[in-house]
Order: C-alpha cells, then sequence, then structure tokens
C-alpha cells in the first residue's frame, strides 16, 4: 500500500506521498506529517453518498434495506480536510457526525461490472459524511442542505492505494470516547457495487467520490468538539467542530426545525425510514433542555 497526502507546501498545492512520519514532495521537498497543513486528497468533480449500507444501522432505524442502494449527492463546495473545522451556523443545533469509508476514482468510469470496478479505484480515505439535520424537515427528500452545507464533507489524511478494504475496522471518537464501533463486513454493498451501481448512468471520472455509508450510533456534536474517525489501514480523520460567523437567516428560505422528525433522526431514532414512532420531548428530556 502507499499513502498520499496533499498539503500546502510554501502556499502551493503538493501532492506528497509518506515515508513514516514524513511526506515527501516529487521534487524533494519534506514535511513532517504534524507540520504539514492538509488539504483534501483529491479534487472530486462529484461527491456521492450511500443511505444505508450496514446492519446496525439498519437496525437501529427498525427497518429493512432496500433491494438496492439510494443516493443522495454533497456539493463540491462541502470538502473539508483532515484537522479543518466543520461549522455548525448559528440558529441551528442538530449536527450529527457520521464515520465512513470514501472510495476515490482513479479512471473515467462509464457501465462497468462490479467484477471491473477494482480496476477504477484510485483507492480509499476516510470521509465524516455531517449532517445538518435542522433542515431535515424540508431537505429530507433531496438531503441537500442537510448533508451539503459548507465543511461538512472532510475527507483525509491520505489517500491509501492497493488497500483491501474487507472486514475492516472503522470507529468514531468523539473527545476521546468511542461512538461508533464497526467493521466494513456489516455492509450489505462492498466498494466495487456501490461504484458499479453509481456508474450504470453517471460517468464518474478521477477524483470523484463515494462515501459508502455509516455504522449506527450517529449522534449530535456541538462546538468545541473533537471527532475522529479511525479506519484500519487508512488512518485518522480529526475535525473540530465550530459554531459559525453568523446566523441562518431568517429573511429567506426554509426556517432551522426541531420537530420530532429532526430529533428522533438526531438521536437515533426511526422517523426517517419508517415514520413509525413520533418520539415526544419526554424521551430526551436532559439532551433536548441542555439545547433550549
Amino acid at each position: 500500500m502507499t499513502e498520499y497526502r496533499r498539503v500546502l507546501l510554501d502556499g502551493a498545492p503538493v501532492l506528497t506521498t509518506r515515508h513514516g512520519d514524513d511526506l515527501v514532495s516529487p521534487d524533494g521537498r519534506v514535511v513532517a506529517i504534524d507540520d504539514a497543513v492538509h488539504l483534501p486528497p483529491c479534487e472530486p468533480t462529484k461527491i456521492i453518498a450511500v443511505h444505508l449500507n450496514y446492519d446496525s444501522r439498519t437496525q437501529e432505524f427498525m427497518t429493512r434495506l432496500p433491494a438496492a442502494p439510494t443516493y443522495f449527492h454533497k456539493p463540491i463546495t462541502a470538502l473539508n480536510s483532515h484537522l479543518g473545522a466543520v461549522v455548525r451556523p448559528q440558529r441551528c443545533k442538530w449536527l450529527n457526525y457520521e464515520g465512513e469509508i470514501v472510495i476515490v476514482i482513479g479512471r473515467t468510469c462509464r457501465n462497468i461490472s462490479p467484477d471491473e470496478a477494482g480496476d477504477y479505484i484510485a483507492g480509499y480515505t476516510v470521509g465524516n459524511d455531517y449532517g445538518l439535520h435542522d433542515f431535515r424537515d424540508t431537505d429530507a427528500g433531496s438531503m441537500l442542505r442537510v448533508k451539503g452545507a459548507d465543511t461538512l464533507a472532510p475527507i483525509g489524511p491520505g489517500l491509501v492505494t492497493d488497500w483491501d478494504f474487507h472486514d475492516k475496522r472503522i470507529r468514531t471518537i468523539v473527545n476521546g470516547e468511542v461512538k461508533q464501533d464497526s467493521t466494513t463486513g456489516e455492509m450489505e454493498w462492498d466498494m466495487h457495487y456501490l461504484v458499479a451501481d453509481i456508474a450504470r448512468t453517471i460517468t464518474l471520472v478521477p477524483g470523484d467520490i463515494l462515501f459508502s455509508g455509516t455504522p449506527a450510533n450517529s449522534r449530535t456534536v456541538y462546538p468545541g468538539d473533537v471527532v475522529s474517525v479511525e479506519v484500519e489501514g487508512l488512518g485518522t480523520l480529526t475535525n473540530t467542530i465550530v459554531e459559525g460567523p453568523a446566523p441562518i437567516r431568517d429573511d429567506v428560505g426554509a426556517q432551522p426545525t426541531e420537530s420530532e422528525e429532526v430529533v428522533s433522526t438526531a438521536m437515533g431514532g426511526d422517523w426517517e425510514f419508517r415514520g413509525i414512532r413520533t418520539p415526544s420531548k419526554d424521551l430526551y428530556p436532559s439532551t433536548i433542555e441542555e439545547q433550549e
């Protein structure tokens, strides 16, 4: 396996190769990993994410997987990097982490089989598919504002080639406490299947990325929290949550809400996929009172 990282060197983006604790540029310049200013390890034209894929997440929502994967799209302006700040806009409360493995496309890809998909993958990186559930009442179908706000798609720290995705551990850690802990053995659809499925109708080009799903226990985080996603063989992606410098404008568009659907989804309910439970405030009194 080889790990590549895009960093700023003398003010310019440079693709470096990792050698132990150092990053080496093609012209021989060396920077210590701890001193590097990280950039996203690739430059996508598309960010695609699958809704449900891990068995524990499906059980958490007390639902069943569909017959085939369903997806949503995150704008490339949501892209963020290792050690980048994840911004929760003012007037919003329900920002959730979702630790994931991210597939990076290496060759133009269209109309291929799952068996061929590996030849079109450049490598893999770690991602965190943050969701701003305050907008779930208006964007539950498209997920555009829920998942597409600026900074809500951090990936990194590096791109790892020739990584075997089978039975690899993935964990999300918040302020030193493990919150998500699973393996890729839980995935219903593997990396090759996801790439081939999307490429039936959408041309994927080098640098495009696919978020491959999250296990159970996505929960709300708050300004000041430090969130790390660890994937066996891919490294650790770390970000800090900050409050945005300005509130969501109230003179245009749908406003942030705190409905039963919003709270249920943010705190691990099953509203999004079944709509059966409608948890009342009494189910989460300490959490909701803390935020009011």
